[in-house]
């Protein structure tokens, strides 16, 4: 077989062009698992509030049930990141983190769409049903393992890939994480399409999701052994080569805490965590709200048990697989910018636009235009930031460990926008579809903020 490890064995003296360009069929390969990791998070994505709406949550609780999966990321991911720096097995470094995430995460998935067939007293507890306390805790452990699984493959490009192809890398890794959303996203709809039940007695999540989630953790363990058995890590001393690091100096400072390396950090993770801010904290409110607003503008319901809101819901996961084909198609296009800055700024402008005119549309057709612009910004996030940041750490040890810390600047905006998501939503006006007017403007801030960055 093939590797990496053959591919990746020129001999360096610390300058980029000797760095041998890997493949196009081995970008694709370092990446493919992140295509299984994508569907599992892309049903994750937009189904959280449909389900828990089923469960019976209210339309101001529905933000809460979103801090949950950044603030499990902002534990874990830094955390895999200065683990995964010092691990260096058989396996391989990082790829151990992502079969045992793999693993855990097609568990929960079996388990986490049944909350409302389980037969769960109806007592309330703190304000929840024991239906919404089971699925709380299965989001908690699914968006954990998807973290411990999402997190190598970003760090593996790092890892493996020289500067003058990561931009086309991490756009391969858009690219596939967008064809597993538009799988995830559209597995309801197709299911309905083919017979599946789509509707179920109040309380009860219907099957055309529980099968969709079956479905992707079936994908998502297949993907994942693909890479897992198709990449082989690079050793330590040929790591070190490879990016000019001396291996005395890595392992007298291998103990190094992540508070210091916080304090340490070039200023492009703090320029580039800015404009993370705006972006992160814009697709939440999309994530969180896209159901109510379709429902409202285009079903023109509320009602969360009727035909319609099921069926709005259904065409939610349409319009996010729109969003992910608009990213894909989008991702091809970013390498070809000689500017990763202005790539970056166009792209947030474009989503932007999107956002705003969601909350004008009451039809479906022209909310594809909508999301397709959407798309473009979320290819942009997925990838370039990415490319800024591991450029400026290139000859770090400690790359995994600051890919960790760099994903609180995606945790934390989620936090905060999920935290005061219910309050904005009653200070808007307009309901749900009004919070698209405040992510085309969180998106206009991020695109400003770009100019702050500075690139090597």
């Amino acid at each position: 077989m093939y590797t990496f490890v053959s591919a990746l064995r020129p001999v360096i003296n610390n300058t980029m062009s000797q760095k041998r360009d890997l493949s196009f069929r081995q970008m694709v390969d370092l990446s493919f698992g992140f295509f299984g990791v994508q569907i599992a998070y892309a049903l994750q994505s937009a189904n959280i509030s449909r389900i828990f709406a089923t469960l019976g949550a209210d339309p101001h609780q529905l933000s809460f049930f979103w801090i949950l999966p950044p603030l499990m990321g902002m534990i874990v991911q830094p955390l895999i990141g200065k683990y995964s720096d010092r691990t260096w097995c058989k396996m391989g470094r990082r790829k151990p983190y992502l079969l045992i995430g793999a693993l855990i995460a097609v568990l929960v998935m079996v388990f986490l769409p049944n909350a409302g067939s389980l037969h769960f007293s109806a007592r309330i507890f703190l304000g929840l049903n024991m239906a919404m306390w089971f699925g709380l805790f299965s989001l908690i452990f699914l968006d954990t393992s998807i973290n411990v699984a999402m997190q190598p493959f970003k760090m593996m490009v790092g890892d493996m890939v020289n500067e003058k192809q990561k931009t086309t890398a991490y756009s391969i890794q858009s690219f596939l994480c967008n064809a597993g959303s538009l799988v995830g996203f559209l597995f309801p709809i197709f299911l309905t399409w083919i017979g599946i039940a789509n509707t179920a007695e109040k309380g009860v999540v219907p099957d055309s999701v529980i099968y969709s989630f079956y479905g992707g953790a079936a994908i998502l363990i297949l993907c994942v052994l693909y890479t897992f058995l198709r990449v082989k890590e690079m050793p330590p001393k040929e790591y070190a080569d490879f990016h000019g690091i001396d291996p005395q100096r890595q392992q007298a400072k291998a103990d190094k805490g992540l508070m210091k390396l916080l304090l340490e950090a070039p200023k492009a993770f703090w320029t580039v965590g800015l404009v993370q801010f705006f972006c992160w904290a814009a697709f939440l409110y999309m994530w969180t709200y896209t159901p109510g607003a379709i429902a409202f503008n285009v079903w023109g319901t509320t009602d969360t048990a009727s035909p319609e809101y099921q069926d709005a819901a259904n065409w939610v996961g349409v319009f996010f697989a729109v969003q992910a084909v608009g990213a894909m198609l989008w991702a091809l296009v970013l390498p070809r910018f000689k500017n990763v800055k202005w790539a970056y700024v166009v792209s947030l402008l474009m989503g932007a636009v999107g956002f705003v005119s969601v909350f004008f549309f009451t039809s479906r057709i022209p909310l594809f235009g909508s999301f397709l612009l959407i798309g473009a910004a979320w290819a942009a996030m997925l990838a370039l930031p990415f490319t800024l940041l591991t450029n400026a750490l290139e000859g770090s040890p400690y790359i995994g460990s600051y890919l960790g810390l760099f994903n609180c600047t995606i945790c934390i905006p989620q936090i905060v926008a999920a935290a005061t998501g219910g309050a904005v939503l009653s200070l808007v006006g307009g309901g749900q579809p009004a919070m698209f007017l405040m992510a085309g403007a969180f998106l206009v801030l991020g695109a400003l903020s770009v100019r702050l960055v500075k690139v090597k």
